[in-house]
């Protein structure tokens, strides 16, 4: 079916509510932080795009998704199971390939824009 320009999803005009909630218990590294979506658009249950954003506090994480990120704002710090780390700060654009495992550490709050592709 073809698409036109009202099917066009602008994201600072969007009307999606932001849900906030806590980080799982099960995955906390360290501290409390509350965490935030804004879902903008999505297809299928495979493909999303939104805002995120969570407060200072490390967990772990296991990708089961591809990510491609865009932080707006804070520092962040990606750590592979191997110790390896990645500091992110507003301006940076990364892809996160699904099967990547280790630790997101917010070392100041942090939002980003994100395109996830469910594999």
């Amino acid at each position: 079916m073809p698409k036109n320009i009202t099917d066009l999803v602008t994201l600072a005009k969007s009307t999606a509510q932001i849900e906030r909630y806590a980080t799982p218990q099960d995955r906390l590294v360290k501290g409390n932080p509350e965490q935030n979506n804004t879902l903008h658009f999505s297809t299928d249950d495979r493909f999303f795009v939104g805002e995120w954003g969570a407060e200072v506090g490390c967990w772990k994480v296991s990708y089961t998704e591809s990510e491609y990120f865009h932080i707006l704002s804070g520092k962040s710090i990606l750590r592979d199971t191997e110790g390896n780390e990645l500091t992110v700060i507003a301006g940076d654009k990364i892809c996160v390939p699904a099967g990547f495992e280790g630790e997101w550490d917010v070392i100041e709050p942090t939002q980003k824009i994100y395109a996830i592709y469910e594999n």
